[in-house]
């Protein structure tokens, strides 16, 4: 399995602030993989999301998309077809008045011919489930759908990769479950390489890898069971692990329970039985 993204030692200090906002970051993602990034507000995941899609480039270190240097200019549009980012709010990010014009402003702006931006466009609305609304005006769709089109847009450039920064982070709970069935249904059905941008543990559950940032640097990485079972360590992180593993672990403690990697309600409801309705 080949390594879309790599960073080594990456780092990067904002201009004219001075402020360090990532200190020496090295990790990959691999092709195929769904990557959940996790930090509180500040912590500089945001920042990485941006180096992803040469929206900002190393102060040191390096940053590699699908081999290709990231600080050099001749790379930068190649990059941006590679990476499609979607960011938290979707008003910022829909420029056309029919939903279907906003999902192939990108690729035709590339100059993709017909027929092939009609095929782009219709993929990309049937991936997410929009293509009933590819006449619709998208100021009458809600955050969830508008979300959803936002993603289109970054799928009809033809990603090999697909990062999202906080894309639930203003979505009610309807919208927030939208945006993650259809994330999740990309990696099922189409073998999407994603990664995730949250503070949201819940919202990490179902990748294939965690990785938390805290003041700019990579603190943890593992498996959702491996990260999330340190409950005490993400507390110090200023992560709250999901409910779920959180009462685990205190049950663990008290000596009421022996299982702690537990992730879900599910799980912790079969633990429960298991030790207590089993005897």
């Amino acid at each position: 399995m080949s390594e879309l993204v790599e960073a080594r030692d990456l780092e990067y200090t904002y201009a004219g602030t001075g402020e360090s906002a990532l200190r020496g970051v090295t990790l990959t993602v691999r092709e195929g993989t769904f990557v959940a990034i996790l930090g509180r507000n500040g912590s500089g995941k945001s920042t990485f999301a941006k180096q992803l899609n040469v929206l900002i480039t190393p102060s040191g270190g390096s940053a590699r998309v699908m081999g290709m240097d990231t600080r050099d200019p001749a790379n930068t549009m190649a990059i941006r077809q590679a990476v499609g980012l979607v960011f938290q709010n979707p008003d910022n990010q829909i420029v056309a008045t029919v939903v279907e014009e906003d999902v192939a402003f990108g690729p035709e702006n590339l100059g993709v011919p017909q027929p092939e931006l009609r095929a782009r466009v219709d993929g990309a609305l049937d991936a997410v489930n929009m293509r009933e609304y590819a006449r619709k005006a998208p100021h009458m769709l809600s955050g969830g759908q508008k979300q959803r089109v936002a993603i289109a847009g970054a799928l009809a450039m033809r990603p090999k990769l697909l990062a999202l920064d906080e894309a639930t982070a203003m979505l009610d709970p309807d919208g927030r479950r939208e945006v993650m069935d259809t994330v999740r249904a990309l990696i099922r059905d189409h073998g999407m390489t994603v990664v995730w941008i949250t503070h949201s543990m819940e919202e990490a559950i179902a990748a294939d890898e965690v990785v938390v940032i805290s003041d700019g640097e990579a603190i943890m990485r593992g498996t959702p069971r491996e990260v999330f079972s340190q409950t005490e360590k993400l507390s110090g992180l200023g992560l709250a692990a999901p409910q779920a593993a959180k009462v685990a672990a205190l049950l663990a403690e008290s000596g009421a329970l022996e299982a702690r990697d537990v992730l879900t309600v599910e799980e912790l409801a079969d633990a429960v039985y298991d030790a207590y309705c089993r005897r």
